[in-house]
């Protein structure tokens, strides 16, 4: 792919599709110092974060905004030097950290070896025994004491919608002012969306998502719901995303 003074292109290749995504904070990173390169290898542990000052972990992102966080994603990054390879934690430029990584594989990562976790819009693109193996491996990897923020379309809340409540009304709009435009005012498809229109293979409310933490293994009194912008840590609650908090729930894990 072309590389230029002027301009940095990275090619994002990830989940159904192939897509061109433009990251500002990252390209402007790389203008600098024109720089994507592997770090360290698998399995990463406590030694290896902490030398990098890295406490915790947001997954579904290639740039975390947390000041001491590492990204992953199953994205894999390429410029014209080098293509990122699963399992592996790599440098962007000024931008931190960041880890390739499939949340359905065993994590390249050693036992109580971060402080937290945030994923958002995640556990729901994979099969129920998968989430339940990733939180189980996410347990693994926090430190006793450690937190896990996941955040999830809220199942209770589409059908409180489709059952006559204001939600889809509210959300629809909520869509619109967020510049996406020409979603139906149709209860049906308000509905079958969040199923079928963006890759997603189960829908959680906090009782489905209490009881796949239980069997991965956190105690039940370990399990928090939560608000928007709450909870235990306020540097981790502070990556929650206002686009998606109308219709999300908010579930918190300490181990």
């Amino acid at each position: 792919m072309a590389h230029s003074e002027h301009q940095d292109q990275m090619r994002v290749r990830g989940g159904i599709e192939d897509r061109q995504v433009t990251f500002s904070r990252l390209l402007e990173a790389l203008r600098h110092r024109k720089s994507i390169s592997p770090c360290g290898e698998p399995p990463y542990g406590r030694e290896f974060l902490q030398s990098a000052s890295i406490s915790g972990i947001e997954f579904g992102t290639i740039v975390t905004e947390h000041p001491s966080g590492m990204s992953a994603d199953i994205a894999s990054l390429s410029n014209s030097d080098i293509t990122a390879d699963l399992n592996q934690v790599y440098k962007l430029g000024d931008m931190g950290l960041f880890l390739r990584v499939n949340i359905e594989d065993t994590l390249p990562l050693e036992d109580n070896c971060v402080d937290w976790v945030f994923a958002e819009h995640i556990i729901e693109h994979v099969s129920p025994l998968a989430a339940i193996r990733w939180l189980a491996e996410v347990r693994r990897i926090l430190r006793p004491g450690g937190v896990a923020r996941i955040v999830t379309p809220d199942l209770a809340k589409y059908v409180d919608g489709y059952r006559g409540g204001t939600f889809f009304a509210t959300h629809r709009d909520y869509l619109e002012r967020a510049g996406l435009r020409g979603m139906p005012d149709r209860r049906a498809f308000m509905m079958n969306q969040i199923f079928y229109l963006w890759g997603h293979k189960w829908i959680y409310d906090a009782a489905e998502l209490a009881y796949a933490a239980t069997q991965a293994g956190f105690a039940a009194d370990g399990i928090t719901e939560c608000e928007f912008g709450q909870g235990k840590r306020a540097d981790v609650c502070a990556l929650d995303r206002p686009l998606r908090k109308d219709e999300s729930v908010y579930v918190e894990l300490t181990r």
